[in-house]
């Protein structure tokens, strides 16, 4: 399969670019980024090519891989889908429900495989556990702590605009949320409240009557860095697994996924349905930090 990457920064670099390289099923083309020079320096180490027009390389590829902040990556994907091209997306899909619907729409009219960047449900101990979770059931609360910092670290992703702007909740919710919504189900409403220092909390109510509760931030403080996720129901609690993983290998596994799906084997179970789902939730927290109120989801909103 042919891809095109667009973006260069830190995520293009670390994950994106080694593995399309590295995948035997792979023809890696070319690379567009905002930023010219960095896409020729990128493009140069990987044997691929600049390309300066965004629809110059959706002509010369099979799918794409987007790295971009959500805002940016929305309208290329629908550009692409729009152009046939399968999809390789980033976490969070959106930032707007309507617009990441629209993006899995146009994929689904036009039977494209997609596969949206959710790192840990990729990772193949965290399906494992999962699908064991699902086949158990009777699961009536999850509790997800993501907290960390990107800020003080000496992370890559600490000049972020859009992670500064955003914060945790768009950042690491959409992991959060890949975890607990295979299990409990589909959300109808949630409530949400935001502390100093990025710190989110919120609470969602799936369809199965189950509660969420989420926190969320990557601007913690050193002592307060954790991560966890603990399922409670009628049997034993069960935490989601510690897991070692390397961002290009689970984006390897992405790729693998897209490539199955778009040979008429089956649709990941992250795709970009999922990944608008997930958008819808995020932006529903949103809603309900800024006005203080319980916000509905789907058909009761």
């Amino acid at each position: 399969m042919r891809f095109g990457l667009f973006g260069t920064g830190p995520w293009a670099r670390l994950a994106h670019a080694p593995a399309l390289t590295d995948h035997r099923d792979v023809e890696f083309v070319g690379v567009w980024g905002r930023d010219p020079g960095k896409a020729a320096a990128l493009a140069s180490e990987h044997g691929a090519k600049a390309y300066g027009e965004i629809d110059d390389l959706l002509g010369d590829v099979d799918a794409v891989a987007i790295a971009l902040p959500p805002d940016v990556q929305a309208p290329i994907a629908l550009r692409a889908a729009r152009a046939g091209r399968h999809l390789l997306l980033d976490k969070p899909v959106a930032f707007e429900p309507a617009a990441a619907d629209e993006i899995a729409a146009a994929a689904e009219e036009r039977g494209l495989a997609s596969v949206v960047f959710f790192t840990r449900r990729l990772v193949p101990v965290t399906g494992e556990f999962l699908a064991e979770t699902v086949e158990l059931g009777g699961w009536r609360e999850a509790r997800v702590e993501h907290v960390g910092s990107i800020f003080t670290t000496g992370s890559p992703f600490g000049e972020s605009p859009w992670r500064k702007e955003k914060g945790g909740l768009w950042d690491v919710g959409p992991h959060a949320l890949a975890l607990v919504l295979p299990v409990l189900g589909p959300v109808t409403e949630v409530t949400a409240m935001a502390g100093p220092h990025d710190m989110s909390h919120a609470l969602l109510r799936h369809a199965s009557g189950a509660i969420t509760m989420l926190t969320l931030s990557v601007d913690g403080a050193p002592g307060a860095v954790r991560q966890e996720a603990i399922f409670f129901g009628e049997g034993d609690p069960r935490r989601v697994p510690e897991a070692q993983w390397r961002a290009d290998q689970a984006l390897g596994r992405a790729i693998d996924q897209l490539i199955a799906a778009a040979g008429g084997g089956p649709k990941s179970d992250v795709d970009v349905r999922f990944g608008a789902e997930v958008t819808a939730v995020l932006a529903a927290c949103q809603e309900a930090i800024t006005t203080g109120r319980v916000v509905a989801i789907g058909s009761g909103r």
